[in-house]
C-alpha cells in the first residue's frame, strides 16, 4: 500500500460523504421553527434539502406546517440557523463508519486529501476542527471560498490546487447529484456514497463506482488506478 497512492488527491464532501451531520442541522432548524412558533420536525421532512443549504431547510420545514416564510424574514432566519448552528455544531455530528480510516491508509499510501463542500467555510472549519479532522485534510475549501460553488467544476479544481494537487490525477468522493454533476464538470472521476441525505439513487447518478461502506473505499479507489 505505501505509495499506492503518490501524486493523487482525493477529493470529499463533507456533509453526508464524511460526517454525518444530520444531527446537528435538525436541530438548528428546529430551534429556528420553535422560535417562529411552530412544531419541530423531523429528519425525513428535511433530509433531502440538507445538501442545498440552510435556507432551503428552513423554507421545507415551515412548508411542512403550511408557512411560507416572507422574504423579508429569511435573512433572520438564516442567521438564528447558523448561530445556533455554529454554537451546537459536533453535538450528535460524527465521520461515517471506517472514514476516518479510510482517510488515514490513504494518507499512508501517499494521497493528499481535500474536502470541497457547499457548507460554509466558518461551519466547515469549526465542524472538522472540532471533531479533530481538520490536520487530515491539505485544503477544506467551503462554498463561500470560491466564485462559484458546486455542481461548479471549478470548486473542485480549485481545491485541488489549493491542496497542491494534480487536476489530471484527482478522484472525487460525494453522495449526491450535486458531487457528481461537479466531477464531471472538473472531468474527474466519480465514486458515490450512497448512505448520504440526497433522494437519488445509486442507479440515478453516473458514478464510476459506489462504496456502501468506507471500509471499501480504499479498494474501490486502487481498481479505478489500475
Amino acid at each position: 500500500m505505501s505509495g499506492a497512492f503518490d501524486g493523487w488527491t482525493i477529493v470529499f464532501d463533507l456533509d453526508g460523504t464524511l460526517v454525518d451531520t444530520a444531527p446537528d442541522l435538525l436541530g438548528a432548524l428546529n430551534h429556528v421553527l420553535v422560535e417562529a412558533g411552530l412544531e419541530p420536525v423531523t429528519l425525513d421532512t428535511i433530509a433531502t434539502m440538507i445538501g442545498h443549504g440552510a435556507k432551503a431547510m428552513i423554507i421545507k420545514g415551515m412548508a411542512a406546517q403550511g408557512v411560507e416564510p416572507e422574504a423579508h424574514r429569511m435573512d433572520g432566519l438564516f442567521n438564528q440557523f447558523l448561530a445556533y448552528y455554529e454554537a451546537n455544531i459536533a453535538v450528535g455530528s460524527r465521520p461515517f463508519e471506517n472514514a476516518v480510516a479510510a482517510l488515514d491508509q490513504l494518507a499512508a499510501g501517499g494521497a493528499t486529501l481535500a474536502v470541497c463542500t457547499n457548507k460554509r467555510q466558518s461551519s466547515s472549519d469549526r465542524l472538522l476542527d472540532t471533531l479533530q479532522l481538520s490536520g487530515k485534510f491539505a485544503a477544506i475549501v467551503g462554498a463561500d471560498s470560491v466564485p462559484e460553488c458546486k455542481p461548479h467544476g471549478d470548486h473542485i479544481l480549485l481545491t485541488i490546487d489549493r491542496a497542491g494537487g494534480d487536476r489530471s490525477r484527482a478522484i472525487m468522493v460525494g453522495d449526491s447529484r450535486t458531487d457528481e454533476r461537479a466531477a464531471r464538470n472538473a472531468g474527474l472521476p466519480f465514486i458515490f456514497v450512497p448512505f448520504g441525505y440526497e433522494s437519488e439513487t445509486q442507479e440515478e447518478i453516473a458514478a464510476d463506482l459506489v462504496v456502501s461502506n468506507y471500509s471499501e473505499l480504499v479498494s474501490a479507489i486502487l481498481s479505478l488506478l489500475n
